[in-house]
């Protein structure tokens, strides 16, 4: 009896890994699944990942929960993760921050391309410059022209030190001589509050965000940060024509997994989140709201590769402005 024990010991213990791993794959999603997004509620990341979360839902019949974990621009949600169970039920809604956080964060628990499994692109959005309609402020000239006149007075607000909000404007000064105050919040929903408010001035923010408030004249656009003007709104042009000739910032969101994963569970959520993106409720929503669909082929390693050229490029961009968080 103990000599069939062992040999049945043996045989379990001599399974392959992909053999152990099929089943978690075959059956997933068998409960709910959790989006953590490292921003408030209202924000462009947290929009995005609650229109694919509904899509997904739909889709697999199980709840795709979108849970807001905020503080220290995303890096709490992303550390969260990094730890959670390898398991395919977790995983962090990332962006062009967690790119740039790499450099310019000194102390930084864990480490966008290593920590973790890039799953999928989840979109892109020009950054709109607007700012509160009460100052006398209507064109990038009259916003440069105001900041030169006000040095330091002049007020920009973002959703947190290292966003691309944030890096956006370090961008601007940097190539417009302007000195402009950052004043860094914990998501874009609570700077958008405080900019419609009057408590700030201006922001970079993502288009998704403020084209809404920009629209019915609660703001005032004055131009985007892509070299292209936004097929979602045509009529406000881009500051590379508006007298800085070569601004150019994109904001990109991602799923990411934690780094032990099991690829098959990686390209089985990449497969579902892009049978999401081709449903026309998505389409809708990112239409509206100037999200970009992301490239073909938007498999795990093509987002992977472009995570890597991100991370080398704002590191660049944050040694040239000095900027640095501890």
């Amino acid at each position: 009896m103990f000599r069939s024990f062992a040999i049945f010991c043996g045989l379990a213990l001599a399974l392959p890994p992909a053999a152990e791993a099929a089943a978690p794959a075959d059956s997933w999603p068998a409960r709910p699944v959790t989006w953590v997004v490292g921003y408030a509620a209202g924000g462009t990341t947290d929009i995005i990942a609650r229109t694919l979360a509904q899509a997904l839902g739909e889709q697999t019949g199980q709840t795709f929960v979108v849970e807001n974990r905020t503080g220290a621009n995303s890096n709490i949600g992303a550390e969260i993760v990094t730890r959670a169970a390898p398991d395919g039920y977790t995983f962090y809604v990332g962006s062009t921050a967690n790119a740039i956080n790499r450099t310019l964060y000194k102390n930084l628990n864990y480490d966008v391309v290593k920590d973790f499994a890039s799953v999928a692109m989840l979109g892109t959005v020009p950054n709109l410059l607007v700012v509160n309609p009460s100052l006398p402020i209507k064109s990038v000239r009259d916003y440069i022209n105001y900041a030169k006149a006000h040095p330091g007075k002049l007020t920009c607000a973002s959703s947190g030190a290292g966003s691309a909000i944030h890096m956006s404007c370090e961008l601007f000064k940097l190539q417009t001589g302007t000195n402009i105050l950052h004043v860094p919040y914990r998501g874009s929903g609570p700077a958008m509050t405080d900019l419609l408010g009057g408590q700030v001035d201006s922001i970079f923010d993502n288009m998704p965000t403020v084209l809404p408030n920009a629209q019915a004249g609660k703001l005032r656009a004055l131009g985007v940060t892509t070299a292209e003007r936004s097929p979602s709104a045509p009529d406000i042009p881009t500051l590379a024509e508006s007298g800085v000739p070569e601004f150019q910032v994109q904001s990109w969101f991602g799923l990411f997994a934690p780094a032990a994963t099991d690829p098959a569970l990686v390209q089985k959520m990449n497969q579902a989140v892009n049978k999401a993106l081709a449903s026309d409720s998505v389409r809708q929503v990112f239409a509206q709201r100037g999200v970009v669909m992301p490239p073909a082929p938007n498999t795990a390693s093509t987002f992977a590769k472009f995570v890597q050229g991100e991370v080398d490029k704002w590191a660049e961009v944050v040694k040239k402005s000095g900027a640095r968080v501890e």
